[in-house]
């Protein structure tokens, strides 16, 4: 497992991602369908979670991280690598070499909390059969009990009882979303993959959204994935920030040391992107060029086509995720 990646002396991680990698075939045209390459969407990520934290995994679009999130819950298979999911304190389980039959009972204990709250959610099925449906694949409630616990949790994130009879359409964005985390809470999970879980709600929305699944996290212990491109919504819910760049960790640290010293340079031109409220300081976004290929990535460290600071090392061998005072990262100059 990565134990390499927490604080010695601190608890026992609810998830452990070692090397996690997600590969997808390219395909020639024509009758044969021949394989020529291959896309390295995540490419050897690790890192730990641990119970009742929230880790932010952040980059640009195409980075690897919405794949990264779908891998570990197990909805793509992993090419490589291994993910130990410890489940309420019990023994760790690799989700990674589990098969399709054997993964049900766990998916009780995670969940993924969608971005778009209203194409995740089916427009001919009302508010209570979709909350209440995780129960009832499951087999744990029905009749009156069913009923009862999907009220419940309506009224936990925010909605009415009454609200249950009707369809998504007759809800704003900010409420959809609110559906969205009740039909994925009703199963009482230990971790949750947020997938730009509020990127699509305006920023008055946001805030609430942000502060409710906090509040839930609270009452209810759970361990959350949030992943994001808004700088300015991870600064303000999560823990701990991993930096992704072309299916790599470039950088991961304790949130206040991540924002206050970025060490790695595409963490520093991320960060120097996010707006300051402060009108005499002027923004200096210094990332020039397109995001690296994943099917065509350049020799060693991806992003040195774009790094300001690129050394002669850079252009030929891929860094490794080291350890550095507070935090890890990848980079040459380290």
């Amino acid at each position: 497992m990565s134990a390499q990646l927490r604080v010695p002396g601190t608890q026992e991680p609810i998830l452990s991602v070692c090397g996690l990698t997600k590969h997808f075939p390219i395909f020639s045209k024509g009758f044969f369908k021949r394989q020529i390459g291959v896309v390295r969407a995540v490419h050897e990520v690790s890192f730990d979670l641990l119970p009742g934290e929230t880790l932010g995994l952040v980059g640009e679009s195409g980075c690897g991280k919405t794949t990264a999130g779908r891998t570990i819950l197990r909805a793509l298979r992993p090419t490589a690598g291994e993910v130990f999911f410890r489940s309420n304190g019990g023994e760790a389980v690799n989700l990674a070499s589990l098969p399709g039959s054997a993964l049900k009972p766990l998916r009780r204990k995670m969940q993924m909390i969608f971005q778009d709250p209203f194409s995740s959610l089916n427009p001919r099925m009302t508010v209570g059969q979709i909350v209440g449906e995780p129960l009832v694949i499951h087999g744990l409630a029905k009749g009156s009990d069913l009923k009862a616990r999907v009220c419940e949790m309506l009224e936990r994130v925010g909605l009415k009882p009454e609200h249950r009879t009707r369809y998504p359409h007759a809800f704003s964005g900010g409420q959809r979303q609110r559906i969205g985390i009740a039909r994925s809470l009703i199963l009482r999970p230990s971790f949750v993959v947020c997938d730009e879980a509020v990127s699509a709600l305006d920023v008055s929305v946001q805030a609430q959204i942000i502060n409710l699944l906090k509040d839930l996290q609270q009452e209810l212990g759970l361990s959350y994935i949030f992943i994001a491109h808004d700088l300015s919504v991870v600064k303000h819910i999560c823990d701990r920030v991993a930096v992704m760049y072309a299916g790599r960790l470039a950088e991961l640290a304790e949130t206040k040391a991540l924002f206050g010293e970025p060490l790695h340079p595409y963490t520093r031109a991320l960060l120097s992107a996010v707006p300051n409220p402060d009108p005499d300081v002027k923004m200096a976004f210094g990332l020039a060029g397109e995001v690296a290929d994943p099917a065509q990535l350049p020799p060693g460290c991806a992003f040195h086509p774009r790094c300001s600071e690129c050394v002669e090392p850079c252009k030929l061998d891929v860094p490794a995720l080291r350890q550095r005072a507070d935090r890890f990262v990848a980079c040459h100059l380290y």
